[in-house]
């Protein structure tokens, strides 16, 4: 008989535990934990990390020194992480869009760009990205982030943008 009282007493308590407990238009604040505990953690599954400030993934440019395509160190971790991204995400992929500033000829901004997009893109795959996942181009000078012609808005323009695609 006791084997019977705990099946169902087993029962009875899996069956409860099971059921959300909507809130009631009333004041009390009964079940209103238990129903908004899942639409919390929810909430948090659903931000996006490239979207999420608090993320490193929410950071898209690599900044270059004048007239380089070096990686510099303060950026390799943030590229590593895009880079681990895209591994975890398989079907992601993103787009390198490597600029200069407006100093130099056309033809060798392009080119520059070009060189720091691949540089990011290199970095990348050394992370174990697959190459299908990257495209790398170069805007040369055509889009400038800094409209001033100083040091400051240079130095602005003098970077890789990652662009994830469907962005």
């Amino acid at each position: 008989m006791s084997k019977i009282l705990s099946v169902v007493l087993i029962s009875l308590l899996s069956a409860c535990a099971s059921k959300t407990i909507q809130p009631t238009s009333g004041t009390g604040t009964e079940g209103s934990s238990v129903a908004t505990a899942p639409a919390a953690a929810a909430k948090t599954a659903a931000i996006n990390p490239l979207n999420d400030p608090n993320n490193i993934l929410s950071k898209r440019s690599v900044y270059f020194n004048l007239d380089s395509f070096v990686v510099k160190d303060e950026y390799k971790s943030l590229v590593s992480s895009h880079a681990n991204y895209l591994r975890e995400n398989a079907t992601a992929k993103v787009l390198l869009q490597g600029s200069a500033d407006e100093r130099g000829s056309r033809e060798y901004n392009l080119a520059l760009g070009q060189r720091r997009a691949d540089s990011v893109k290199k970095a990348m795959t050394l992370s174990g990205t697959k190459e299908a996942q990257i495209e790398a181009v170069s805007l040369g000078e055509e889009k400038p982030r800094g409209t001033d012609h100083n040091e400051t808005s240079w130095a602005e323009n003098r970077r890789t943008d990652i662009r994830y695609q469907g962005e």
